[in-house]
Formats: structure tokens, sequence, C-alpha cells
């Protein structure tokens, strides 16, 4: 068994996403390409951008830290802290409202 802090992970990956000239860092928390299950601690300061992209699987978004806005087409969902936001099954941004840290899980098809 293994053990994480999401809460100190995300504070590392925000600094990091500070020195960082696009405004971002992630780390994958668990699982990776030889896993149908995958998590992903992304970190987007204030006003940077995950640009339009297709959704790999099954996918959500938990909003550790800052609030968010993930967008499909012309429609939006805010989140912040807390929030559990479930990832469209379509193309789709996430948009930092301010400094955020957000827990990507990911079903790979």
């Amino acid at each position: 068994m293994q053990k994480s802090s999401l809460t100190a992970l995300a504070r590392e990956q925000l600094e990091r996403a500070h020195t960082s000239s696009s405004g971002r860092s992630s780390s994958t928390v668990y699982g990776g390409h030889e896993h149908r299950l995958r998590q992903t601690l992304i970190a987007l300061t204030a006003g940077q951008m995950l640009g339009e992209h297709e959704n790999p699987g099954e996918a959500t978004v938990h909003v550790l830290r800052g609030r968010v806005r993930l967008g499909a087409g012309d429609t939006s969902w805010d989140g912040s802290a807390g929030d559990l936001l479930i990832v469209p099954d379509r193309r789709h941004t996430l948009e930092a409202l301010e400094d955020s840290a957000v827990l990507l899980t990911v079903a790979k098809r």
C-alpha cells in the first residue's frame, strides 16, 4: 500500500507552475501508460488554460485548490475546491480562474 498527500503535492506543483514559462505543472499520482486508470495532479496559475483536446476515456476533475472552468462547446461548468466535475465525452478545455490544482482521473478506453 502507498499513501500520498495530495495537499502537499498540489502545493509543490503550484510552486513549479509559478516558475514555469507555461504557467502549469503536472505529476502522475497513479497509473501510467501500462494501466487503464491514470490519476494526474495538474497545477495551473490563474488565467492559464489546457487548450481544447479530446477525452481519452471516462474522466473526472476533482478540484483540490482554486477555481477552474471546464468548457465544451457553448457549455461550461465552474468548480471550486472540493467539487468533482465530470469531463464530457467530447472536445473540452480547462481554464484556471485563479491559481488552481486539480486531480484528473481517467479510465482509458
